[in-house]
């Protein structure tokens, strides 16, 4: 038994994985929480990881691909010619590593960040701005110390709205 990459239908990740759960396979579909903006709302959804992809532990020796390939969700298994290659147990045993205690991947590093650190909103109304981190609030808040109106302003933000700029 290997795990193996499935590429599924546009945001149908969770169909997919549904249907290949009902044919006896098990499946790993990381997800992690991030926020959505609409008509002033602001919300946290959950979202893959890797969008349009999911793993499958089969052994396709004993005939499990043409079961994964026919689920309805799933478009094919990636490969590279003609044989999928199996994707190795400590690739899928890091992702899980990263989940949080709900079974969402932790995107969020702000212990890894340092007063100073270049970082880019990613979300929200100053998404693009680059900044300086400045400190945590909390496990979900960050300080950002940005560059608006000819001067450094310091903005509060979720954790996941920024990401460090390398």
């Amino acid at each position: 038994m290997r795990w193996y990459c499935v590429y599924t239908q546009p945001q149908l990740e969770r169909w997919a994985r549904t249907n290949l759960w009902e044919r006896g396979f098990e499946v790993y579909l990381p997800e992690y929480r991030r926020l959505r903006r609409h008509a002033r709302r602001v919300d946290r959804v959950e979202r893959p990881l890797f969008p349009r992809y999911l793993f499958v532990l089969a052994d396709l020796a004993s005939g499990a691909r043409r079961a994964i390939r026919t689920a309805r969700g799933v478009i094919d298994l990636v490969a590279f010619g003609s044989d999928p290659p199996a994707v190795p147990d400590p690739v899928i045993a890091e992702i899980k590593s990263r989940e949080g205690p709900d079974g969402m991947v932790m995107l969020g590093e702000i212990t890894r960040l340092n007063k100073g650190d270049p970082v880019r909103v990613i979300d929200g109304p100053l998404a693009d701005q680059v900044g300086m981190f400045e400190s945590a609030n909390d496990e979900r808040r960050v300080i950002v110390l940005l560059h608006l109106l000819g001067g450094p302003v310091r903005a509060t933000m979720a954790a996941a709205a920024i990401e460090r700029v390398t």
